[in-house]
């Protein structure tokens, strides 16, 4: 299946794209390019999409420095070697980003199609799906729990070594000892419930999560090519590498270990390992946008992601964030809160959308019918990456002008 949006370059349809134009566009590009030429990351995509149709798909800077550098202990300097940061590779629309926890709304996603489905409630309890999850006081938490940051034990983190053994990861989870009772408070659980949602997942289809959400999500919207939960073979020749700051050298940026590590790349950890184009993610965003419907394909209810996509936390404070998060079963709102992560400020309050660390955001504007994806390839620290993610938001709805 091709790709499911229609590209229209917003240099040619300015007036059939919600007041966008090029000239109010030039202030996000300049700030991205900006924060590329200041060394804060060495590449980024952008995309822009409104009523089915693909407006901005532009990449900036590098999706590979070249830097020599390898993290497998004895990686040998042969070329070519996925794994090896060896050639200085210019970013384009195709290439494969780590999209981190953007992860979380993937495996939401399938989750909302079983719910419709009538194969999981989200009100359930996990231990009726995974028995043995009841033990240590377990029993209560639920499916709700989990994908609202509500569980009780946000730094359970199975080891890498029982990544690609889910019956470990099934006894490591059923093990785990609630920090507090589920539903008490709201703190961000990083990768750990969404282990706990895959397992459930699995349960329910009989397949692996990773299967169950191509089949359930990516292959149904045509997305299968830009979204892909874990990577490995031929697609690894489109990963863009990632990089961090290097505390040895102020002002340059080393590999991290997800760009080489084949633990990391083949295991999809469904709570940030997933790869993919800014352009799939802000074609995700449309179908949510418009109702469930992509491409022709009605994928899912509007009732269906009516009740997933809405303020489900209220304006409790998430305790990680330390601000109120207003979580959905997947997404989070803008809300009224004077700020919030990665949205914009100025963003409407039924704007949701979420993030990666250190990375990017992506998000859905109701309002307008806007979906962006801004996807870069360095994690960077606080607290220039929140004040970056406010400013490109921000610009991308400060661009949207009145028709006329």
């Amino acid at each position: 299946m091709d790709f499911p949006l229609v590209f229209t370059p917003i240099e040619d349809a300015p007036q059939a794209s919600l007041g966008l134009s090029a000239s109010s566009l030039e202030p996000l590009y300049a700030a991205i390019q900006g924060h590329i030429e200041e060394g804060r990351y060495p590449g980024c995509q952008l995309a822009l999409a409104w009523q089915g149709r693909l407006l901005v798909d532009r990449s900036f800077g590098m999706a590979r420095l070249g830097k020599r550098e390898s993290l497998e202990p004895n990686a040998q300097p042969v070329s070519p070697d996925p794994n090896l940061d060896d050639q200085a590779v210019v970013a384009r629309p195709d290439h494969l980003w780590l999209l981190y926890s953007n992860t979380k709304v993937l495996i939401a996603a399938a989750l909302w199609k079983l719910a419709e489905n009538g194969q999981l409630r989200f009100g359930d309890p996990v231990s009726a799906y995974l028995p043995s999850f009841s033990r240590h006081g377990k029993g209560g938490i639920t499916l709700y729990h989990l994908i609202t940051h509500q569980a009780g034990f946000p730094h359970a983190e199975v080891p890498a070594s029982m990544w690609h053994d889910m019956s470990q990861v099934a006894e490591f989870y059923a093990d785990v000892v609630p920090e507090w009772v589920a539903g008490s408070r709201v703190h961000y659980h990083g990768l750990s419930a969404h282990w706990v949602l895959a397992l459930v997942m699995e349960a329910v289809t009989g397949q692996r999560f990773q299967d169950a959400v191509r089949r359930l999500v990516l292959e149904p919207l045509g997305l299968a090519q830009d979204l892909l939960m874990g990577i490995s073979g031929s697609a690894k020749e489109r990963m863009s590498f990632l990089y961090e700051p290097d505390p040895e050298r102020p002002g340059s940026l080393r590999l991290r270990s997800e760009s080489s590590s084949e633990t990391w790349q083949r295991s999809a950890v469904p709570g940030g390992g997933a790869y993919g184009t800014a352009r799939g993610m802000a074609a995700l965003y449309q179908m949510m946008l418009m109702g469930g419907r992509l491409n022709g394909v009605q994928w899912i209810s509007p009732r269906t992601l009516a009740y997933a996509i809405r303020n489900h936390t209220g304006d409790r404070v998430d305790q990680f964030m330390g601000i109120p998060m207003h979580r959905g079963l997947g997404p989070h709102m803008r809300g009224h809160s004077l700020s919030i992560r990665g949205l914009g400020d100025i963003a409407p309050a039924d704007t949701f959308g979420h993030g990666g660390v250190g990375t990017s955001y992506c998000w859905g504007d109701p309002q307008s019918g806007l979906s962006m994806a801004y996807i870069t390839n360095a994690r960077i620290p606080e607290p220039w990456h929140s004040w970056r993610l406010n400013q490109i938001s921000n610009l991308v709805h400060a661009a949207i002008r009145p028709l006329g």
